[in-house]
C-alpha cells in the first residue's frame, strides 16, 4: 500500500493509484477538463495540476501516481493561479456568448470559471470565428465553443472506433475535426452522439427539435402523439434533478400531458411487435436456410456503420424496421383508419435516447404513403427534460396517468430493449416457447445481462443448441462483424448496439453518463421487466389483436409491406 499526505491529510490507497483518484476517495476535490471516467487520460487542459514536494514543476494529477511519502498540496498558491490562468487563456479563446448556449448553467468550463472565481478575464477574446456546422438532422458540431480538449476524439476512436474526429494541426492552431474539415455529413459518421455526451462545453450538441414540437402542439390542425423509448423512463428523472434510474411510467405520461400531447403512447409496444416479426424471421431462417447469423436492426448508429463500411454484412440483418419506426408505420396507416383521422393530420414526436434515431427517421423509405415521414420529429431524453424546465412541470408532483390506447399494454420483454442484451433476452424468452412448445423455466438470461462489451448465451431450440451473442459499442461491434464476414461466427444470432450499455448509454441521454450511472439505469431496466404483468411479446394482448384486426399474422404480406425494410449500401464518405 502507498502511504502519502494530501492538503495534510493522511492517505493509504493501492499502489498504480493516480492522485487524482486518491484525492477523490477521500473526498477532496481537484478540478478536473479533459479527464472524463471511462475515456482514456490525455492530461491535456492541465487544470488538476497539483504542487509535490521535492518536485520541479506542478504535475498533472489525474496521470500521476501517487509514491510513497508524497507531501501534495492540491490548493496552494501557486496551483490556484496555474488553474485560473489556464482558465483564463481557454476563455480567451472561446465564445463566450454563455446564455445563448444549450449548455447554459450545465458547462464544466462555465462551472469551473465560477469555481475559481473568474468574473472577469485578464486577456481579450482573439477567437477567430468559424462556420458551424449543422449539415446533418442529428449533431451540430460548433468549433467556436470547442475548447480542445479531446474526449470527443478518445471516444469516437477508442469506445466507437470509427475514427470520424481527429486532432488537426499543432499547437494553438490545432483544432479538433473530421478529416479535411469536412462536415459530418459527409464522413462515415454514424450519429451514434457520444461525442456529444462527453463534451464539457457546447461545442457538440444534438440538434434541437424543441422548437419544432412545439410549433406543432400549438397548431390545432395537428393530432400530435408521442412515443416513449424504454430506456427514456430511467433516465429522464436525472434531468429533473432526481437520481439516476427509475421513474414512474405513470409520471412521465402525466408530465407529456402537460406539455399538451393530445395521446402518449409507449415504443415498448412496438419493441413487442419487433419480437413477434424478428423472432418468426429468426424461426424460418434457421427452418429455412435462410442466411445466418441473423443481426438485429434496432440501432440506426450500428445500421449506418453497417451500411457504409461493412456491405457484405447486410444480408445478415434482420428486415424488420426499428420500433421507432413501426410505431411511426402504424400510426400512419392502422391508427389512422382506425380513428378515421387523414394521416396529414397526425404529427409523430418521439423521445429517444438516441440523436442516431434523427436521421432514422429521415430516411426516404421510412414512409408509408410515400410523403410524409412516418415519424415526423425526434427529441432526446435532453430535449423532454428542456422542455418540462421551460413550461416549470414538477413532474414528481404529478397523479399518474397511463399510456393511451390502443399500444397500451406492454411487456417485461420489451422494456429490456432499453439495455444491451435486452432484445436477445427478450426474442429468447419468445423464441423458445414458439419453437418448443412449452414454458421457459426461468426467463432471465443473466449472462446476456450487465456491461460486458461481449456476452453470449446457449438456448435450446428442438433439440439443438443455439448460441447467441451480444455487444454495445462499435469497437466491439466490429469483433463480431470481422468473425461472421469470415465465416468463422459460431452464433444463429447477434445483437449490436451502438452505445456503451445499449440504449440507456445513448448519444442524447443526460450530461455525465459514466459506467457507473449506466449500472444504475441497467438495474432499473430489469426492476421494470421484473414488476410487469406480461413479460413475454407473445403474451401481450393487444399484440393479439393488432395481428387479429390488421396484421394477420407475423410476416404476413401486409405485416411485411410496413413493418420491414431493405437495409442498402451507401457509399463511405470518406
Amino acid at each position: 500500500m502507498i502511504h502519502a499526505k494530501i492538503n495534510h491529510i493522511d492517505v493509504v490507497v493501492e499502489e498504480g493509484t493516480t492522485i487524482l483518484e486518491a484525492a477523490k476517495k477521500y473526498n477532496i476535490n481537484i478540478p478536473t477538463l479533459c479527464h472524463y471516467p471511462d475515456l482514456h487520460i490525455n492530461s491535456d487542459c492541465r487544470i488538476c495540476v497539483v504542487e509535490i514536494d521535492g518536485y520541479r514543476g506542478l504535475k498533472t494529477s489525474c496521470s500521476t501516481p501517487i509514491r510513497d511519502g508524497m507531501m501534495i498540496k492540491t490548493n496552494s498558491p501557486r496551483v490556484l493561479n496555474s488553474r485560473k490562468t489556464v482558465t483564463e487563456l481557454i476563455l480567451a479563446n472561446h465564445d463566450v456568448n454563455c446564455t445563448s448556449c444549450t449548455r447554459n448553467m450545465n458547462c464544466e468550463l462555465q462551472q469551473l470559471s465560477k469555481n475559481l472565481g473568474i468574473d472577469t478575464s485578464r486577456f481579450d477574446n482573439v477567437l477567430e470565428y468559424k462556420d458551424i456546422d449543422d449539415q446533418n438532422p442529428s449533431i451540430v458540431r460548433n468549433p467556436n465553443r470547442c475548447i480542445k480538449c479531446g474526449r470527443c476524439v478518445d471516444v469516437c476512436q477508442h469506445v466507437q472506433g470509427m475514427h470520424v474526429l481527429e486532432r488537426m494541426g499543432r499547437g494553438h492552431d490545432m483544432d479538433i475535426s473530421p478529416a479535411f474539415g469536412l462536415p459530418l455529413n459527409d464522413q462515415s459518421c454514424s450519429f451514434c452522439g457520444q461525442c456529444a455526451n462527453v463534451c464539457p462545453v457546447g461545442a457538440i450538441i444534438e440538434k434541437d427539435n424543441t422548437n419544432l414540437v412545439w410549433e406543432k402542439l400549438h397548431d390545432p390542425t395537428k393530432h400530435v402523439m408521442v412515443q416513449i423509448a424504454p430506456a427514456v423512463r430511467v433516465s429522464i428523472g436525472e434531468e429533473i434533478g432526481l437520481e439516476s434510474g427509475l421513474i414512474s411510467n405513470g409520471k412521465l405520461v402525466a408530465a407529456m400531458k402537460h406539455l399538451g400531447f393530445n395521446h402518449v403512447y409507449d415504443t415498448n409496444f412496438t419493441a413487442d411487435l419487433t419480437i413477434m416479426e424478428e423472432g418468426t424471421e429468426l424461426i424460418s431462417r434457421i427452418n429455412n436456410g435462410g442466411t445466418l447469423p441473423l443481426m438485429t436492426s434496432c440501432c440506426p448508429g450500428w445500421i449506418n456503420m453497417a451500411e457504409q463500411e461493412f456491405p457484405e454484412i447486410l444480408p445478415h440483418i434482420s428486415s424488420c424496421k426499428s420500433p421507432q419506426q413501426m410505431f411511426g408505420t402504424l400510426a400512419k396507416s392502422y391508427y389512422a383508419t382506425k380513428t378515421n383521422m387523414d394521416p396529414e393530420d397526425i404529427y409523430v414526436v418521439s423521445v429517444m435516447p438516441c440523436t442516431a434515431k434523427k436521421y432514422e427517421a429521415t430516411r426516404e423509405e421510412f414512409s408509408v404513403d410515400g410523403k410524409h415521414p412516418d415519424v415526423d420529429v425526434v427529441i432526446t431524453t435532453r430535449e423532454l427534460g428542456k422542455m418540462f424546465r421551460q413550461m416549470g412541470i414538477d413532474v414528481n408532483r404529478l397523479p399518474e396517468v397511463e399510456f393511451d390506447s390502443p399500444f397500451g399494454i406492454t411487456t417485461g420483454a420489451a422494456a429490456l430493449f432499453g439495455a444491451s442484451g435486452g432484445v436477445t433476452e427478450a426474442a429468447l424468452r419468445t423464441v423458445y416457447e414458439i419453437v418448443n412448445e412449452r414454458p421457459l423455466e426461468d426467463i432471465v438470461f443473466n449472462s446476456v445481462r450487465g456491461m460486458d462489451g461481449l456476452k453470449e448465451a446457449e438456448v435450446n431450440l428442438a433439440g439443438t443448441t443455439v448460441k447467441v451473442a451480444v455487444s454495445h459499442s462499435l469497437s466491439n461491434a466490429r469483433k463480431l462483424i470481422e468473425e461472421v464476414i469470415a465465416g468463422k461466427s459460431p452464433y444463429t444470432f447477434i445483437e449490436i448496439m451502438a452505445c456503451p450499455g445499449g440504449c440507456i448509454g445513448g448519444g442524447g441521454q443526460p450530461y455525465g453518463t459514466t459506467n457507473e450511472v449506466r449500472e444504475h439505469r441497467l438495474a432499473s431496466t430489469y426492476i421494470v421487466d421484473g414488476n410487469m404483468i406480461y413479460r413475454k411479446s407473445h403474451q401481450n394482448p393487444d399484440i393479439h389483436k393488432l395481428y387479429e384486426e390488421y396484421l394477420q399474422q407475423p410476416n404476413s404480406h401486409i405485416a411485411h409491406k410496413l413493418l420491414h425494410t431493405d437495409y442498402q449500401y451507401r457509399k463511405k464518405r470518406t
